[in-house]
């Protein structure tokens, strides 16, 4: 299985991690091109991948605890030397570069949330039992870097302030105990947007009340597996365990 895709933030190049160790480099811009024309043979499963905005590093969140920094050029693997005590239950489920590559953010199984300084690699905040005893399934920053956006299994969606670890705001009202959901800005951060499985609706809030302002029904069969907004415009897709993707628009 395919666990996360990249895009390179210059070239047509994506990216992606899957359960055989590999992260694989394709070039979208060739029609005929199938096949990875790069392979990183990582050692773990890789659950989650991130490039940096220069290009030249990418992230593997993977089955080890500790995030694996590849240099895009030469394939070097680095691993962080000043690193919290993570116990066995620390796979990473994803990680994000934050928009000027100055920290990264993990959310993993043990229900953790923890933020990397992005040049020395060195955990700079661990917030133990972001989601409880549940997973934390995905963490992502604001644009300003001044927040993070988590997800997990214990059906909340959560912001975080960066400079203290302080929980801001809870988005509560989606249930979302079985998958690896996400949790995800609009484009213009107004809204955030996840997943309710047992209704199988799209749950938006209003991102500065944490009121909750819409439910969609998906159309999926079966619970929406993912969902991924545009950075850039009011359109965002999920996708499904029935072989779907959709793409929704906002309609002006």
């Amino acid at each position: 299985p395919i666990n996360d895709l990249d895009f390179h933030p210059q070239s047509t190049v994506l990216i992606s991690g899957a359960k055989d160790n590999t992260i694989k480099f394709f070039d979208f811009s060739k029609a005929t091109a199938k096949r990875a024309f790069r392979v990183i043979q990582d050692t773990h499963n890789v659950r989650s991948v991130s490039f940096h905005p220069s290009g030249d590093f990418l992230l593997a969140g993977t089955d080890h605890p500790i995030a694996h920094l590849y240099d895009v050029n030469t394939f070097q693997c680095y691993l962080s030397a000043n690193t919290p005590e993570i116990g066995v239950n620390g796979a990473i489920n994803q990680v994000r570069y934050s928009s000027t590559g100055g920290m990264y953010v993990t959310a993993s199984k043990d229900g953790a949330i923890r933020l990397w300084d992005g040049v020395s690699a060195s955990c700079v905040r661990a917030i133990a039992d972001a989601h409880g005893t549940a997973e934390a399934t995905s963490a992502c920053f604001t644009k300003d870097q001044r927040f993070v956006l988590s997800c997990g299994k214990d059906s909340a969606v959560k912001l975080w302030e960066i400079g203290t670890g302080r929980l801001v705001k809870q988005y509560l009202g989606a249930t979302h105990t079985q998958f690896r959901c996400q949790a995800v800005f609009n484009d213009t951060e107004e809204f955030v947007l996840s997943i309710d499985e047992p209704s199988n609706e799209i749950v938006i809030w209003d991102a500065l009340t944490a009121d909750k302002v819409a439910k969609w029904p998906s159309n999926h069969i079966g619970a929406p597996r993912w969902i991924e907004h545009s950075p850039t415009e009011a359109a965002f897709i999920s996708c499904g365990t029935d072989r779907s993707v959709r793409f929704w628009k906002e309609n002006l």
